[in-house]
């Protein structure tokens, strides 16, 4: 493989497309023209605003399903930035750029894997897919979630599925998500009546009726967790009420809140849990909006565990732990479909940062990782 063709290059030719969701700007076809030529069929899926790519190689047998994203954050002031975000930059054996770590690296790895394993195994077992989407960092409306259902309609199903999330906290491989807490989002909304301060007794203050709620959800222990996933837990994220008078007591009063839930919950027992206790603070539950991203996942065992494990160990000398940490990501649309999945890919602690980077060296080690769970996945089954 020339330098032209390596992973490096074709990371630094999607970090400078300005790819911001949902807007693609040109990643998945350029994708496209390299599955292509290794024998993939190409699929592109226009939804909404959001660009999907869906392609395959390979006739029958079990689907092993590589899945990421396109569309980057925002960068942020870009005085905060020591190259610009968009113009793909080494430093000192690190690559410089909004989507370096999250996850254009990873995208770049995947390809680089599946044209390697095409032209070393080009009759292999099994089917070998790209899923990738624009919607990840924006809504996840007419991304992953819109294809999976448009896949299912056809009755196709995916048995293995590697996600390229940044899951690696130190060095590379170090930590494989196996799985991802739920992710319930709610905003309760609190209506007393406005008034004088002076004069409390001709109003209802709706802050005060809110707060006791918010202190009984935030000092309630939700569950303890279990092997795999910490106890589930309740933040709240805004307040809001006033008008900006100090001497007006507030009529109405909103908090935004969110809890990160382990399989030990459901969406249903957290939401009965909270309209109980707003009927104990005479609140009506019924002005609460719901919102779910997603239900908690986890491959806690499967063939595609054990691949990465063994791919994990004789590329690094290392073996990964498996973590449910973290936020969300796409595999909670895949996962309820009986996927087996998982998610590898380089460190994240500088995702969604200015001067977000990625180590050089980490790019084509990961993409060797990738090559080799496809390989120990496909081969042989």
């Amino acid at each position: 493989m020339t330098n032209a063709d390596s992973a490096l290059n074709l990371a630094q030719a999607l970090i400078s497309r300005e790819s911001v969701t949902p807007d693609d700007a040109g990643c998945q076809p350029l994708i496209a023209e390299r599955l292509a030529a290794a024998g993939f069929v190409i699929e592109h899926m226009r939804i909404g605003e959001v660009d999907n790519l869906w392609a395959v190689a390979g006739n029958d047998g079990p689907l092993l399903c590589l899945a990421g994203h396109t569309d980057v954050v925002p960068p942020g002031p870009i005085e905060d930035w020591r190259t610009p975000p968009f113009d793909p930059t080494v430093i000192d054996g690190y690559l410089y750029g909004r989507g370096a770590a999250d996850m254009k690296s990873s995208v770049a790895a995947m390809v680089c894997a599946a044209e390697r394993f095409r032209v070393a195994y080009p009759n292999h077992t099994g089917r070998l897919a790209f899923l990738l989407t624009s919607d990840e960092e924006g809504s996840a409306r007419d991304g992953t979630r819109a294809v999976m259902q448009a896949l299912g309609a056809r009755g196709i199903h995916i048995d293995y599925c590697l996600v390229g999330e940044p899951s690696s906290k130190s060095q590379l491989a170090d930590t494989v998500k196996n799985g991802r807490r739920g992710s319930l989002n709610a905003h309760i909304r609190v209506r007393g009546r406005q008034g004088h301060v002076a004069y409390p007794q001709h109003a209802d203050n709706a802050v005060h009726r809110l707060l006791p709620l918010l202190n009984e959800l935030a000092t309630h222990g939700w569950d303890g967790g279990d092997e795999a996933f910490p106890p589930t837990s309740f933040q709240i994220s805004s307040i809001r009420a006033g008008t900006g008078a100090e001497n007006v007591i507030p009529g109405v009063a909103e908090a935004c809140v969110n809890w990160r839930f382990s399989p030990l919950q459901t969406h249903a027992s957290i939401k009965t849990y909270v309209e109980e206790r707003c009927r104990a603070h005479a609140i009506d539950p019924a002005t609460i909006m719901w919102r779910l991203s997603g239900e908690p996942f986890i491959t806690r065992k499967g063939r595609i565990v054990d691949a990465a494990i063994q791919a994990i160990n004789e590329k690094t000398g290392q073996l990964p732990v498996l973590s449910t940490a973290g936020g969300t990501s796409d595999g909670r649309f895949i996962a309820p479909t009986g996927t087996q999945v998982l998610e590898l890919g380089p460190c994240n602690d500088t995702i969604h940062q200015a001067n977000e980077r990625v180590l050089v060296a980490d790019i084509d080690q990961l993409s060797e990782i990738y090559e080799e769970i496809i390989r120990r996945t496909l081969i042989s089954l």
